[in-house]
């Protein structure tokens, strides 16, 4: 992990990464550190699956509490004050459309709370890159590994 690099985020997605650190930190380390126990008690620990799954979500688990208090330490929240009301950015809600298709809505956030599926993309994504710093009623071209295509910009919020 680099060491000087910046994780753009929400307060929400802040609060969110905070949230699980501290899940993982007490309840997911406890029930990890009780299954051990328990298939430790199994005997032949060379032969012991349980033990071997155990030990395998164990490191997942002490990976993922390292990258988010990087990503923590790293923060950096997301303010819009001296970004027009419409012009796109992170933490701001976008609809664009192609010609002919009907609209489509995403919220860009930095890339530690990206989930495609809610409809938060990351500001590392193609979509969002290709429209960051553009405006309301724009026509951008999007710039994406399997070739580009021309959206409008048609609605800008801020969820700031």
């Amino acid at each position: 992990m680099a060491e000087d690099k910046v994780y753009p985020m929400t307060v929400d997605g802040k609060v969110k990464l905070e949230e699980e650190l501290e899940t993982l930190k007490t309840k997911t380390r406890a029930e990890i550190i009780n299954r051990i126990k328990i298939a430790r008690s199994y005997g032949d620990l060379s032969e012991n699956s349980e033990y071997e799954s155990a030990k395998d979500e164990q490191s997942f688990v002490e990976g993922r509490v390292k990258t988010i208090e990087h990503m923590l330490h790293y923060a950096e929240i997301i303010d819009n004050a001296g970004i027009d009301d419409d012009e796109v950015s992170v933490g701001k809600t976008v609809s664009f459309m192609e010609p002919g298709e009907e609209a489509e809505t995403y919220t860009i956030v930095g890339a530690a709370e990206a989930d495609p599926m809610s409809g938060k993309i990351s500001n590392e994504s193609p979509i969002a890159k290709g429209l960051l710093g553009h405006k309301l009623n724009e026509t951008v071209t999007i710039e994406t590994p399997n070739g580009n295509f021309d959206v409008k910009i048609t609605d800008v919020k801020d969820n700031l």
